[in-house]
């Protein structure tokens, strides 16, 4: 007969250092799995703690509170008969470790540090934890008097083992080792562990879901086996979104799967499974043949079976059947990941709402929207009865949980914590000025139109009576730095305005709080540097800098039909302007010819620059094989050298930029990810810029 198993994983929005909040979920998630009949529970990552604590796991507290927690779970009454995985930080001998904590009932049965950890791109977890490496090796660990008062144990296992139940052997991977060459799930399967479970703090980050989905249906498509994937849920505290999608496969075939993106805080994924599915998978004589020349792990045994007992036939207890893996496209991503971010941003720093400078141009367009979809999301989500959310909107709205708000209408929501103003000079025009009001009104906005020339005249008039001369724009005979000049001030003082307005505006309308202040530079920009230091770019958050201008046009366009929202065909229409110099009949400022490049090129400087880490010769060389002889080769090294000579000029601007939601694999986000020096002097490049000039003058010749 079959040995049928109910499992259970996870995804929960845990919050860094929330212990008693991040406690309270995981509880809600073993309910929520013992109600559906699960045996095993997985969660995210250092769930206890919440992943994004950086360098708060250097603080001995962490784990004090970590074992204070713990302790409450063991004795917890709903966290019984249920085997557990629950992830938390613990020191041995005194060397911090990420670890996973299996236990049953209120004993703990051994802990599993992780082997290999993520410490590139966004990640530093070698900053805080030790990788055990230790393949297969397992100690003793002296328990805390906190837990041994509870359990009455004094010492558990601690290492590279596994847990032998009576019908079945589990094996736990974290994160990172799923995605390492030599994944311990190859060698686990080999020594028959049948389940396997992987424990991530894993972020969004735009067409990267299905690398994750496909390493771990290769897995189990390969060497058999039974693999359950949580995931942490919701923003870290700083520029990632972790995204969820908890999943259960079964020899390469996905039986659940939860959502990537939504407001709930926890969402628990089950899957009744077969384990004889997964001995009859293994029966190739090559699996075999491998299997004894495979060093064993050390098995914890445990006395019970996560199957029922019962020799006759249940009916009653259907294996789940395989399903399609459910993909969003990269629009529908952008419109639900940077809006569950804003909501966890504006629900944690207990805010009024949001502001936006909203020019009339795509950029803050697309923030706009994205601020709409959010408010779609709540609405659905307190349509469901998630009263989690309900009582974090009337909060936002300025009311208590006790009152009986329900946001129905998204643009009524957003009337009540979006704010908007379109920030005009006599450089600005009538369509930017009107494409910004109708928008405003769709969404539902508070809008304020204001022209602010007077501010502008007073900044220049308070430099000619200092200095005796009047700087100039270029189309009146100014030079290129009175022209810059003229421009940044604008620029900044629509930074200072956009603080005044977020902070006055609640108080305007008869509400306390402030307002959180929006950017909308995209990461093209970000990456040529084509914004101004400490201009209206200088935000509290920025949920589309870690996004391509390309991208962003695919959303507005998505959003168009999706959200039936006629207007934002007209910003797609336009071109891309900062409108910072005068307008004259011979000239209109345009983006794409003050950089020199166009958005699409810039992608892909971005790309070969960070994602294939490519200097400017080999830059020009890859470009030269693609781009001829659409471009001579001389063209295409002007583009290269201008990229890097912008690129270098304007590093600095990174250490301020706002700190922005990470979808990007090339974003040069200085903070975290892009890791480089801000003060690149010119003749950097010079050499690469030499062999450059060699290579073309072969080429013409």
């Amino acid at each position: 007969m079959g040995h049928f198993v109910t499992l259970a994983t996870c995804a929960l929005n845990q919050w860094a250092l929330d212990f008693e909040g991040n406690l309270e979920r995981i509880v809600s998630s073993i309910v929520q799995a013992k109600a559906q009949g699960a045996s095993l529970r997985v969660g995210p990552e250092l769930e206890i703690t919440g992943y994004g604590c950086l360098d708060h796991f250097l603080e001995g507290d962490i784990y004090l509170h970590s074992w204070e927690m713990y302790a409450k779970l063991l004795q917890h009454e709903d966290c019984q008969d249920i085997l557990l995985d629950v992830g938390m930080p613990v020191i041995h001998k005194n060397v911090r470790y990420n670890c996973r904590m299996i236990s049953y009932s209120n004993r703990i049965l051994f802990i599993r540090p992780k082997l290999w950890l993520a410490n590139d791109g966004n990640y530093r977890e070698m900053r805080y934890f030790t990788p055990w490496m230790r393949l297969r090796h397992v100690e003793k660990y002296a328990l805390p008097r906190i837990i041994t008062e509870i359990t009455g144990q004094t010492e558990v296992d601690f290492g590279d083992a596994v847990l032998a139940t009576q019908d079945c052997v589990v094996g736990a991977e974290t994160c990172e080792e799923l995605f390492t060459p030599d994944a311990p799930h190859i060698d686990m399967s080999l020594d028959g562990i049948e389940i396997f479970t992987n424990s991530s703090g894993s972020h969004h980050q735009l067409r990267k879901l299905d690398l994750r989905l496909n390493l771990i249906t290769e897995a189990t498509a390969k060497c058999g086996g039974i693999y359950l994937y949580a995931n942490q849920r919701g923003c870290d505290g700083d520029r990632l979104y972790y995204d969820g999608c908890p999943l259960i496969v079964v020899n390469g075939n996905v039986v659940g799967q939860g959502s990537q993106f939504a407001l709930t805080d926890v969402e628990v994924v089950t899957a009744t499974v077969d384990l004889e599915d997964v001995r009859s998978y293994r029966s190739l004589m090559s699996h075999g043949l491998q299997s004894r020349t495979t060093a064993s792990y050390q098995r914890v045994h445990a006395n019970f079976a996560l199957s029922k007992s019962g020799s006759l036939f249940d009916p009653t207890i259907v294996p789940t059947a395989a399903r399609p893996i459910k993909y969003h496209s990269p629009e529908e991503e952008i419109a639900l990941g940077p809006a569950c971010w804003l909501w966890d941003y504006l629900r944690r720093s207990k805010s009024a709402g949001f502001f936006l400078p909203l020019s009339g141009g795509i950029d803050s367009c697309s923030t706009a929207v994205i601020v709409h979809s959010m408010c779609r999301m709540v609405v659905k989500a307190c349509d469901e009865d998630d009263m989690a959310v309900i009582h974090d909107a009337r909060r936002a709205v300025g009311l208590t949980a006790a009152d009986d708000y329900i946001p129905t209408d998204p643009v009524e929501f957003a009337s009540r914590i979006f704010h908007t103003s379109y920030m005009g000079t006599e450089n600005s025009s009538f369509d930017t000025r009107k494409r910004a009001t109708r928008l405003a009104s769709e969404i539902g906005s508070y809008h304020v139109d204001l022209n602010m020339d007077t501010a502008v005249s007073a900044i220049r008039d308070i430099f000619v009576v200092v200095t005796g001369k009047k700087p100039l724009f270029r189309v009146h005979g100014g030079s290129d730095t009175e022209n810059l000049a003229l421009q940044n001030i604008q620029a900044r003082l629509r930074m200072v305005l956009a603080y005044l307005f977020a902070q006055l505006l609640p108080w305007v309308r008869g509400k306390s709080g402030g307002l959180l202040v929006l950017g909308s530079a995209n990461v093209d920009e970000c990456l040529r540097g084509y914004l101004t230091k400490y201009d209206c770019s200088s935000a509290d958050i920025n949920p589309i800098g870690g996004i391509s201008k390309t991208d962003l046009k695919r959303f507005i366009a998505y959003a168009r039909d999706e959200f039936n929202m006629p207007i934002l065909q007209s910003f797609l229409d336009a071109t891309p302007t900062a409108e910072l110099e005068p307008i004259t009949e011979t000239y209109v400022q345009s983006d794409e010819a003050d950089m020199g490049m166009t958005y699409e090129e810039l992608s892909i400087f971005g790309r070969l620059r960070k994602i294939d880490k490519c200097g400017p010769y080999s830059m020009f060389i890859k470009l030269y094989h693609e781009w001829t002889p659409r471009l001579t080769a001389e063209q295409i090294a002007t583009k290269v050298k201008n990229f890097f000579f912008y690129y270098a000029i304007n590093r600095h601007k990174m250490t301020v930029i706002t700190p922005s939601y990470h979808a990007e694999s090339y974003s040069p986000d200085d903070n975290r990810f892009d890791l480089r020096p801000f003060l690149i002097p010119n003749q950097r490049y010079s050499w690469a810029a030499k062999k450059i000039d060699e290579v073309v003058a072969v080429l013409k010749n």
